[in-house]
């Protein structure tokens, strides 16, 4: 099923997430070039905008990463990709693109950029972190690339969060299936990537439920979905929110980059301070300054009803709102709803308030949440000092010598 959706030939479910799938794949690349002969290439071309695990996966597989440019409107540099192709042509090993881009766009040169990449003995592969603004749509083995992972437990349904569990398969072309990882107890010149031969099989019944109900139309809808929610986001907020980056006809793929550092240069709110507020109407914030430091990353995926797209546009626009009342000097730049969220309902119901501004503001500031109100349990706090102050939480050394009938086993009823 997925070699039929993604356009490859061959597939490994072993890796558990989608950077050992990664992982996988460019240790794929590098045993079929050595089989070659060709195994002295070892470069890696990374586009500057691609997701983190991928400079690490090729660090981890031995290669030497060498970083491409993107244009002013967050595409990859394909003119620099040539460059830099030309130049480590004895030794490019592969290149590593995200199609759509982590900017949010679909890079229009992609056929390009595989075509220069194969002209100089370098295999393509595409990160599938993005497959929901695809599947259906377009299949990444046909445009020229070679490998690809997938996040099975975001493109094909398996819960997504919480540490796992996580499925990211491997899916190749034929010229490289001999190179995925080995069975246990196999042979192969790539070893296993994971524990187990099929990785997390127990969960792979949820993909294969999705991907059967769905049917073909099914999952092309859920891709049109996804696209269109991102765009109806970016619209609604243009006037309040520019989105940085845009395809060549305005529109974005699956996901919008808010652009908040002109706001924060005004009135001293950044993309933190927005994030902190969101939890004061419900929500957990978009992806935080990544990948463009300063902005806010919304990817409402195929998911979500409208209803609940127009609940996180209206509280992003009573969001802009405070922020003008910062800028006009109706709200104090430093004692103001953004800078002091979230509110608990402990310091809405105290004897004493102290700010600038009304409690209402603060907890109610839209009229829907009287109706429906998400209560955070723990107020600001400041994130750089705890990730610098590390301490244990566990029960210290003493207690457990003083009180050991505190770790005996419960007993069974």
């Amino acid at each position: 099923m997925l070699a039929e959706i993604t356009g490859y030939d061959a597939v490994s479910f072993q890796p558990n997430s989608g950077a050992q799938g990664e992982f996988a794949g460019l240790l794929a690349i590098r045993a079929y070039l050595a089989s070659k002969g060709e195994g002295h290439r070892d470069i890696c071309l990374i586009p500057e905008s691609a997701h983190g695990t991928n400079p690490a996966s090729a660090q981890m597989c031995g290669m030497t990463v060498v970083v491409t440019r993107c244009d002013s409107s967050g595409n990859v540099d394909v003119e620099d990709i040539r460059a830099k192709a030309e130049k480590y042509s004895d030794r490019l090993a592969a290149i590593m693109i995200t199609y759509p881009s982590t900017h949010g766009v679909f890079e229009e040169d992609v056929v390009e950029i595989c075509e220069i990449v194969h002209a100089h003995g370098g295999q393509v592969y595409t990160d599938g972190a993005n497959m929901n603004a695809l599947c259906g749509v377009a299949k990444p083995g046909k445009w020229g690339s070679d490998v690809s992972h997938l996040n099975l437990h975001k493109t094909f349904c398996i819960p997504h969060g919480g540490g796992g569990p996580g499925v990211g398969p491997c899916a190749v072309k034929s010229h490289l299936a001999p190179f995925l990882p080995r069975a246990f107890g196999g042979e192969g010149a790539v070893g296993m990537v994971s524990a187990a031969t099929h990785g997390s099989a127990s969960i792979l019944p949820i993909s294969w439920m999705y991907i059967t109900l769905m049917g073909a139309e099914g999952r092309r809808r859920a891709t049109q979905v996804a696209l269109r929610s991102a765009n109806y986001i970016a619209r609604r907020l243009e006037p309040h929110y520019p989105t940085l980056y845009t395809g060549r006809n305005g529109l974005v793929a699956h996901e919008c980059i808010l652009d908040l550092r002109p706001l924060k240069d005004a009135t001293g709110v950044g993309a933190e301070d927005v994030a902190k507020r969101l939890i004061d109407f419900g929500f957990h914030a978009p992806t935080l300054s990544f990948p463009v430091s300063g902005t806010l990353m919304v990817e409402p995926t195929e998911s979500e009803a409208l209803h609940e797209r127009d609940r996180v546009i209206d509280a992003m626009i009573q969001i802009r709102d405070e922020i003008r009342a910062i800028e006009d000097g109706r709200l104090d730049r430093e004692d103001n709803p953004l800078k002091n969220a979230p509110h608990t309902a402990a310091q809405a119901s105290a004897s004493e308030w102290t700010h600038a501004y009304p409690r209402e503001l603060a907890v109610f500031p839209l009229p829907s949440l009287r109706q429906q109100k998400y209560w955070p349990p723990v107020a600001r706090v400041d994130n750089v000092h705890g990730d610098k102050n590390v301490f244990c939480s566990c029960i210290p050394i003493g207690s457990a010598e003083d009180e050991p009938e505190a770790f005996s086993e419960p007993d069974v009823v």
